[in-house]
């Protein structure tokens, strides 16, 4: 993504350090974060409006221009988000300084698409998403925001491994292309079949009663018939 296009990010070097200090940040609307950069830039702790930042991480682009100050922007990737294990809101955010020329490891999210479309679906398999990140390598711009997955053709009992997904451009897979399995769709739950088995002799019972029951009616009809004929006589 060019430059012009990436979502600018200003922010401003902290001096606070400590927990206590990161929660009076917090109350007062900013996130505690650090830049990991390189050479003259270093390492820079820094504070950024807990809103702005929400909107820039929400904006799906891999590469960030981070602006320290009146520095120039420098860009920058996610390298860690911690995140408030019960409010789940943004607590400290790590960022990493890169270089647009060179390539870089990072995991990014798969998704699937056509899940209701395909075939062993709608014949009431179950599809089951096994690998949900993968690892790559790509240049910074060319990190996708998350890898799509077509899923539309998939039959009952299919297995989708890596090696039949295409990656996108610029990027190379680093996970094994046989061993890692995408998604797979089983056959439809056999205690549903149980449970249609469990219920024929219930019917059958249920009926039998009802046979029984008639039985033992005509019956009695009869008895107060004959008993009903003797008295007239």
């Amino acid at each position: 993504m060019a430059a012009d296009h990436r979502p600018k990010l200003p922010v401003q070097e902290r001096e606070e350090r400590g927990s206590r200090a990161s929660r009076r940040l917090r109350r007062a609307g900013l996130v505690p974060g650090v830049v990991y950069g390189s050479g003259s830039d270093g390492t820079v702790a820094f504070k950024a409006d807990a809103r702005q930042l929400a909107q820039v991480l929400s904006a799906g682009s891999a590469v960030l221009d981070l602006e320290v100050g009146s520095g120039q922007p420098r860009p920058v990737i996610v390298k860690e988000e911690q995140r408030h294990p019960v409010r789940g809101e943004l607590v400290h955010v790590d960022l990493l300084q890169v270089d647009l020329s060179e390539k870089i490891q990072s995991t990014v999210s798969v998704e699937l698409t056509g899940v209701e479309e395909a075939p062993g679906v709608v014949q009431g398999g179950v599809l089951e998403h096994i690998t949900r990140e993968l690892a790559i390598e790509a240049l910074p711009t060319d990190i996708p925001e998350q890898v799509l997955v077509d899923v539309s053709s998939l039959e009952i009992a299919a297995t989708l491994p890596l090696s039949e997904i295409a990656p996108p451009a610029g990027v190379e897979f680093l996970d094994d292309p046989d061993e890692t399995v995408i998604a797979t769709v089983g056959a439809p739950s056999e205690i549903e079949a149980e449970d249609e088995v469990e219920e024929e002799p219930k019917l059958v019972g249920e009926a039998g009663e009802d046979a029984e029951a008639g039985e033992e009616g005509e019956a009695a009809e009869e008895s107060e018939a004959k008993g009903s004929g003797d008295e007239s006589s």
